[in-house]
Formats: C-alpha cells, structure tokens, sequence
C-alpha cells in the first residue's frame, strides 16, 4: 500500500488498456509492489476534470494523470478551483505517467520512464511543491474564460501550429505537427504585440510568446531550461525571428542553447499579459483555449507533486 494512500488513476483510452499497453504494465508494476489502486477512464474532452474534481470530493488525496499534457491539465483543472485559485481539498498529490501522445511535463522531473520505473516512483512517500498557471483569455466563441495549465502556454506561432495540427486525423500520428509546422509557416504573419512581465514590458512585432512552467514541451524540446515548477515564477520568452527562424533554431531548442540567440528575450515573472493588433491563438499543454488579449498569473506551490 503507498504510503499516500490507493491512488486513483485517470487515464485516457489512448494510454493503452491492453495488458501490453503503458496503461497495462502501469498497473502490474503497481500491483506487484502492492499499492492498491483503481481506475478511471476518461469518455470525452474534460472528463478527467470531472473524474478528478469528484474524487476529491469523495475524500481521494492522491491521484495519478495517466496519458499526455492534456490529460494533466485536465486533471490539474479538477482538482484546483480556478476561480479561488485554491487546492479543492488539503494535501492533494498529483501523480503522473506518460503515455499516449506522450507528456512533456514527465521530463522535467525525470518520470518520463518505462511504466515499473514510474511505478516505483509512484510508490512511497515522496513529493515536491508544485505551481499550477492560471491563464485568462477571450475564447473563440468571444467570451472569456480561465483555464489552468500545468506546463507551458504560448501565444503566437506555436499557438497556431498546435491548432493545425489538432485539427488533422489522429491517425497520423506525431506526422501532424510536422505538417501543421509547415502550414502555419506559410500563414502567419509578425504581429505588433504588447507583453508585460513584472518588471518591464516590450511592444514590437513578435512571432511567438512562451510562458513556461515546466522545462520541456514539443515533443522533448528544452525550450525553458531555467524554469523551475516550485520557484513561484514563470520562465517569460518572447521571439522576435520570423516562423521559419523559430524552425530552423530547432536544434538548439532541444538542448536548450537557444537563449543567447539575438531574437530571442527571456524574463522570470509572476504575472505576463499579452495584447496584440491582431488576435494571437493561445495553446496551453497541447490543447487550443482561445486567442489574446490574455493575462497569466502562477498560483504557488497550489499542489504537490509525485517523484
């Protein structure tokens, strides 16, 4: 039995129910360690939020993100209250396992590893603080809306070639960001963009904004190298390069030896907000939320986390 208790793992289908699955060999670590567990499967968009936000009604403290990015904000948007910013019950514990599309935020903590090594991980009693990102912004239907992120948001480029590709089959596999990347080359353009960090503030043509809670997303790219999840602060980029430089600094962006290029700026900031001439797409942990203006502020240390 973990000493935090039978965790609950919610998991997307994609995770792989079969016994040979990530999902199956999850549980038959776990089993043969002894922790008891049980099972959830997400149905639809925003059923892990659900799933989530009822099991800490029901009295679970420990529960386990099973699938990518998306499956953890999903869960991170349960168990945090949004509007108060505020944890929905004392000394949650949020677990993760990456499997499906893959989950980015795994790496930053060294879990992205085979399922009985993640197993042992989630075994026993260890923990660390973890921020949670809250983003407020105009969703595409006009209104606003707030969504939490556990990883990474970006306004711009990234955002677009997150929507592209989204919008593919998912029968092509990771094949889609490759097209999308290609796609939104040739459609976007330089905005005039306005970001205000905590100190400062710049007003020029941008191709892309990240604010980073966790080190890597796109797939493994160490795109924020200095951000630290329990530092109370985002790690701020802006980029000034057109689409196809932010491309062809890819082999820097996945070792992190891009922060010295001229066109790229980085801040530490609580708080970003971000204005454009022209409405910019917003993605957050691979899922599209909506378009700028957009205002983020970190919620410290809101939960701890599983390593």
């Amino acid at each position: 039995m973990s000493a935090l208790g039978p965790p609950l793992l919610i998991a997307n289908p994609r995770a792989g129910r079969a016994r040979g699955g990530p999902l199956g060999q999850l549980r038959e670590a776990l089993q043969a360690r002894g922790v008891g567990h049980d099972l959830a499967l997400t149905e639809a968009p925003g059923h892990a939020s659900v799933i989530a936000r009822e099991a800490v009604e029901a009295g679970r403290t420990y529960v386990v993100a099973v699938g990518g990015d998306g499956t953890v904000q999903e869960v991170v948007n349960g168990l945090v209250d949004v509007e108060t910013g505020e944890a929905r019950g004392p000394d949650l514990v949020l677990g993760v396992m990456s499997a499906g599309s893959g989950c980015d935020l795994a790496r930053t903590f060294g879990l992205d590893r085979p399922p009985e090594v993640v197993a042992r991980h989630l075994d026993g009693e260890t923990t660390m603080p973890f921020d949670v990102g809250r983003i407020r912004l105009r969703s595409r239907e006009g209104g606003e809306r707030q969504v939490l992120f556990a990883n990474i948001a970006e306004a711009g480029y990234g955002g677009l070639v997150t929507d592209l590709a989204n919008r593919m089959p998912r029968w092509m596999g990771k094949a889609r960001y490759g097209v999308a990347t290609v796609g939104a080359i040739r459609r976007f353009r330089l905005v005039r963009t306005r970001v205000t960090v905590d100190h400062t503030s710049v007003d020029e043509e941008l191709s892309n904004v990240v604010v980073a809670n966790g080190q890597f997303f796109g797939g493994g790219l160490k795109v924020a190298p200095r951000a630290l999840p329990d530092d109370g602060k985002f790690n701020v980029q802006v980029w000034r390069g057109r689409p196809v430089d932010v491309v062809r600094a890819t082999p820097d962006l996945r070792v992190g030896e891009h922060l010295e290029r001229e066109d790229v700026r980085e801040w530490q900031s609580t708080t970003v907000h971000i204005d454009s001439d022209s409405p910019l797409v917003i993605e957050a942990d691979g899922e599209v939320l909506g378009t700028t203006p957009a205002t983020i502020d970190l919620l410290p240390r809101v939960l701890r986390i599983k390593i």
